[in-house]
């Protein structure tokens, strides 16, 4: 499989967009996988993919203060990107839950876990720190019980960046 890959440069940070040429594949924040992407992009050609042009409105809009859709895990809607990330299938259950979180909102990982019939809050908050697509799978929006921000894979900085966007 051939993955194609991309660099945005995020008013938080660059992000590197993977793409199986489909569906998205991998969203990340920082500089972690950019050597690897841009060494991807040297040793495959890069074409411009219709993928990375709706990831990028979708970017720019989001960094603009705009109200986004998130992404859709299957079969692609008007407004949604397709997302594929690679995972378990308690993952896959996780982020699909995450995906219905509106811009704007938080949840705690309680709360994930009661809608993915899970006990365990700490396997969910696991579960949603292995998630391939920050963003679109908006991970930033699961915060810890009794309000406090919890963790992010990218660091708390960014992620109250995050959720300072979405703020009215």
């Amino acid at each position: 499989m051939t993955l194609y890959t991309a660099i945005y440069n995020s008013p938080v940070g660059p992000i590197v967009i993977e793409s199986d040429g489909e569906a998205l594949t991998g969203l990340r924040f920082g500089d972690s996988g950019i050597g690897k992407a841009l060494h991807l992009m040297l040793t495959h050609a890069t074409s411009s993919l219709p993928i990375f042009d709706e990831a990028i409105r979708w970017l720019d809009d989001y960094f603009a203060g705009k109200q986004t859709e998130n992404a859709i895990m299957g079969a692609k809607t008007d407004g949604q990107i397709a997302v594929q990330p690679k995972g378990t299938l308690f993952q896959q259950r996780v982020w699909q839950a995450l995906v219905t979180i509106p811009y704007g909102k938080t949840v705690s990982y309680g709360e994930i876990a009661r809608m993915v019939g899970c006990k365990s809050a700490q396997a969910v908050g696991q579960a949603v720190g292995a998630n391939p697509i920050a963003l679109l799978i908006p991970c930033h929006r699961i915060i810890a019980a009794h309000g406090k921000l919890g963790g992010y894979a990218y660091g708390q900085e960014i992620k109250k960046q995050l959720l300072n966007i979405e703020q009215p």
